[in-house]
């Protein structure tokens, strides 16, 4: 796997890329946002689009993240585009704990 942090602004943005299931990719994304987090970052967005493939595991660390993003007066967006991924977050219910858009404009936008 393989994630990709950049900064818009005061917007951090993890663009990850291959399976988000358990094990290694699972830890690799919850390291990298702790590290965004440690780093004093407040506002971060997952870009969700280059995911296959996602399974209870790669759920659960954005929802740990969300958890301790709000604990920390933070906000945590995600981008996820139509398809099996997005189903997934729709089944689930997490579009409606985490804020879950489409595009990655209308994340940004999101915190104006």
């Amino acid at each position: 796997m393989e994630i990709n942090v950049r900064h818009s602004g005061a917007v951090s943005i993890l663009e990850v890329h291959g399976r988000l299931t358990i094990g290694e990719p699972s830890e690799q994304l919850h390291d990298a946002l702790n590290s965004v987090i440690h780093a004093g970052a407040n506002k971060v967005v997952v870009v969700l689009n280059g995911i296959p493939q996602i399974d209870s595991s790669g759920i659960s660390t954005l929802v740990r993240i969300s958890i301790k993003l709000a604990r920390e007066g933070g906000v945590l967006r995600l981008v996820c585009g139509p398809g099996r991924v997005r189903d997934a977050l729709t089944v689930t219910r997490l579009v409606e704990a985490i804020p879950t858009f489409e595009s990655e404009p209308a994340a940004l936008a999101n915190f104006a």
